[in-house]
């Protein structure tokens, strides 16, 4: 909902998983978000990160670190195509 300003009035966005597109609830209390810095050839931070949110549906099952690993790789083949 947005006011007359076009602001975003709501008082809850979900969140959505990255793995698997599930709504994340407000009461996925496994649920997390991580946020991974981006490095440069150095290997120092660049002050960029990209978020990651993953439900806890995923990390029950044990697929955290694999779906995780998943999402890295593809951001960087889709950065590089770019």
């Amino acid at each position: 909902m947005q006011n007359e300003e076009g602001q975003n009035m709501d008082l809850y966005i979900p969140r959505k998983c990255s793995a698997t597109n599930r709504l994340i609830t407000s009461k996925d209390h496994a649920s997390i978000q991580i946020n991974i810095g981006h490095l440069d050839e150095n290997g120092r931070y660049t002050g960029q990160f990209s978020t990651f949110a993953l439900c806890g549906f995923i990390r029950a099952q044990g697929e955290a670190d694999s779906s995780l690993d998943r999402l890295w790789q593809k951001m960087k083949v889709e950065a590089r195509q770019q």
